[in-house]
């Protein structure tokens, strides 16, 4: 859900892009939503785009990958017989994550039925992917995997309606629209083992709209397409300037899309972008690591020189070891990607902050190059770097770096302690904190930190004491640069892999207080809400933000929902998840 990614807030993103300058099978009694929230969900007319023809056809296609697949290593922990008490306290918890699920989907039926999400505060809804339904298609496999059928043949009927050839939207943002639709539909799909028709030829549709975002000169796609203008009327080219999440992140998708079609076409588009990563890995000012801003028309990676796993180039390196395993470790390209990211990572972003507890953890922060070529550690946490925990201990796992299984660990340890130190019980989107020159040497000190909050707080005359109260700052952090939570998923799902991989207790019992917290905090009447701050003393209600990002029952309850589930439903050794949570089948032996 995960950009972004996995994704920036849409209203930083707008920012960013100025300053650089880019830019159903329902029962027959079944209880159907309000007909008037029925309405066509585009404004243009259906589009066969098979029939478009190509401004710069290729010559020849990369084929997938034949054979067999090679052995990956498992991944999933070999859960034993689970104690009638562990097992009770397991399903209460699951019940209540299900319930609240429910309380959000029929929010979203009453409110915003086939509208992209529900406005939970105010009620009606927003539409900010082109209208078609984001929620109820983010949503399909969730509904799938909680065994609630009557919602899913509602849902299924309702899809019917919907038409991917077209887009209210006149600028499509190409990766929100693959990770959230085109993944939805085709995790849908391979949860309920192919008998639903409909979902691969809507997936079909929509990847066949998709596909003309690549039809350029370099064959390198358009992140934000003016579908209309472009594609149907006139030339297109790879724009200047893109997010390398927004690039790099669309090969799971679309290679799945090619294993379920037999069409080579989708995966030859995306496999030209990482073939592209691959030859300009080493050529970026921190070799291994890609700039979270890159030039597709020149295929350029040197011009930017800010690195991070947080947003903007989250899931770029996520889909390294993840397209490994879709692809059957048939290939080692991936893997080579991503090692040397990780390598470089470990080295440069990865950091362990000073706390109070003196806890043994890890942030991944960012760094940025000067025109000195000093490298400068921004130690700040964000809520959508937290996933990296999730993909260093899958890494650890297929890859057999072992010794990596400890950092995967402190790097999900650290986001628990960031949801744990907060007075709400819930991390905030971003936060700084005091890197130890020393990872072994790092005592907690009250007079280093009250120092540090004065660094950070240039410009404000006020004492430590004074700062500390009026920004309400835990011990150990120095600044909070967004105290909002946005219903975000990457802490929980990191803390979900981590327990398939180990089988520890104890990061259920660390899911659980992230449930209730969020649960305590963002639940209306209507649904579930976006919040203003996390930092709000106990006992006072902090503001909602009257938004319900589809990514909150796409993702985060799903999340929590498998924590608590048997482990051997949706195995990490048969399915691998897209950065929107849409577990995808993986091939396996015959």
């Amino acid at each position: 859900m995960g950009i972004f990614t996995r994704r920036i807030a849409a209203v930083c993103i707008s920012v960013l892009l100025v300053i650089v300058g880019f830019r159903q099978l329902s029962e027959p009694d079944e209880q159907l939503p309000p007909p008037s929230l029925i309405s066509s969900p585009h404004i243009n007319s259906p589009v066969n785009w098979k029939d478009v023809p190509l401004r710069y056809p290729l010559s020849s296609m990369v084929a997938l990958p034949s054979g067999t697949p090679n052995p990956i290593p498992r991944i999933q922990h070999e859960f034993g017989v689970e104690t009638e008490h562990n097992k009770q306290e397991r399903e209460e918890r699951l019940s209540a994550v299900k319930d609240a699920f429910l309380h959000s989907w029929e929010g979203y039926k009453a409110h915003a039925w086939l509208q992209d999400e529900v406005a939970p505060v105010t009620g009606g809804y927003k539409n900010g992917f082109g209208g078609r339904a984001a929620t109820l298609v983010d949503t399909l496999d969730t509904l799938a995997i909680m065994g609630l059928e009557k919602e899913f043949h509602l849902a299924m009927k309702a899809l019917k309606k919907i038409d991917f050839s077209t887009s209210e939207e006149v600028s499509l943002n190409l990766f929100e629209t693959t990770i959230r639709y085109l993944g939805g539909l085709l995790s849908a799909y391979d949860l309920t083992d192919g008998k639903h028709s409909l979902l691969l030829k809507k997936a079909v549709d929509l990847g066949d709209m998709l596909y003309f975002a690549f039809d350029t000169p370099n064959h390198l796609p358009i992140t934000r397409w003016d579908w209309a203008n472009g594609a149907l009327e006139g030339a297109q080219q790879a724009p200047t300037q893109a997010l390398s999440a927004e690039l790099g992140s669309l090969s799971l998708e679309f290679t799945r899309l090619s294993q379920l079609t037999d069409d080579p076409k989708y995966f030859d588009a995306v496999q030209r972008i990482s073939d592209t990563f691959e030859k300009h890995q080493n050529e970026t000012s921190i070799p291994g690591l890609f700039p979270i801003l890159i030039n597709p028309l020149d295929e350029s990676f040197s011009a930017h020189r800010t690195f991070t796993f947080g947003g903007m180039s989250d899931s770029l390196y996520e889909y390294f070891p993840k397209m490994h395993m879709l692809l059957g470790g048939a290939v080692n390209q991936y893997k080579n990607l991503y090692e040397l990211a990780i390598d470089a990572a470990k080295e440069h972003l990865f950091f362990r902050p000073m706390t109070p507890g003196n806890q043994e953890i890890l942030i991944s922060g960012t760094v940025t190059k000067n025109a000195a070529d000093y490298l400068k550690l921004n130690p700040e946490g964000q809520h959508l770097s937290c996933f990296a925990g999730g993909m260093v201990g899958i890494g650890a796992k297929i890859f057999n770096r072992t010794d990596e299984l400890d950092v995967a660990r402190k790097l999900v340890d650290g986001c628990i302690w960031a949801y744990d130190s907060m007075p709400t019980g819930i991390m905030p989107e971003s936060f700084q904190v005091i890197p130890c020159s020393d990872p072994n040497d790092c005592n907690w000190s009250e007079i280093a930190w009250r120092n540090a909050i004065l660094d950070e707080s240039v410009g404000r005359t006020f004492d430590a004491d004074r700062i500390i109260r009026e920004d309400n700052l835990p011990p150990g952090y120095t600044k909070i640069g967004d105290k909002r939570f946005l219903l975000r998923p990457e802490a929980i799902e990191s803390v979900f892999i981590m327990y398939r991989i180990t089988g520890d207790r104890t990061l259920q019992d660390a899911a659980w207080r992230m449930f209730q917290a969020i649960k305590g905090s963002t639940k209306t009447d209507i649904a579930n809400s976006a919040i203003a701050d996390v930092t709000c003393p106990h006992g006072e209600e902090t503001e909602k933000l009257d938004s319900c990002e589809s990514f909150w029952m796409a993702e985060t309850l799903k999340y929590f929902y498998l924590i608590f589930s048997d482990p051997h439903l949706v195995s990490l050794d048969e399915y691998v998840f897209n950065t929107e949570a849409h577990p995808l089948r993986r091939p396996q032996k015959k």
